[in-house]
């Protein structure tokens, strides 16, 4: 089976905090270095910690992301869009290029102890990386195992 290799991998959620942070920084591991990869957001707000902690866990340091609007990103540079929102409303990305839709519920949203907060974003972590290895072995939209 042939390997994905996009120029341009934008991911996308509202407020590019978590889904959409965790995906930019597993990706830039996966991808070859000429692989541009960015995250957005259409209602920027911060990187949430416990997203940097989960990765961190794995040797993936986030500490140094912010959370950006969707306008930062050039969209000449973007080829592919994958959007991660789950219940919510997803922003729109304008430009000319290839789109999935890997709805994940937002760990961000999850109540209860930081243990159980902590665990919410280590399966989204898990099931990020999961499609993201699965999609860059040309897997199709990395979804189906």
């Amino acid at each position: 089976m042939s390997t994905l290799s996009p120029r341009g991998l934008l991911f996308l959620c509202v407020a590019n905090s978590a889904r959409s942070q965790i995906a930019e920084g597993i990706a830039r591991t996966m991808v070859p270095p000429e692989t541009e990869v960015w995250s957005a957001g259409s209602r920027p707000t911060s990187v949430r910690p416990e997203a940097v902690a989960v990765l961190k866990e794995i040797g993936i340091d986030i500490s140094h992301h912010r959370s950006k609007a969707v306008a930062e990103v050039p969209p000449a540079e973007v080829d592919t869009v994958i959007t991660l929102c789950g219940e919510e409303e997803c922003p729109l990305f304008l430009g000319k290029a290839t789109r999935l839709h890997w709805g994940l519920p937002d760990p961000a949203a999850v109540q209860g102890t930081e243990a159980e907060r902590l665990d919410a974003f280590r399966a989204t972590r898990n099931e990020l990386r999961r499609r993201l290895e699965a999609f860059l072995a040309g897997q199709q939209d990395g979804v189906h195992p």
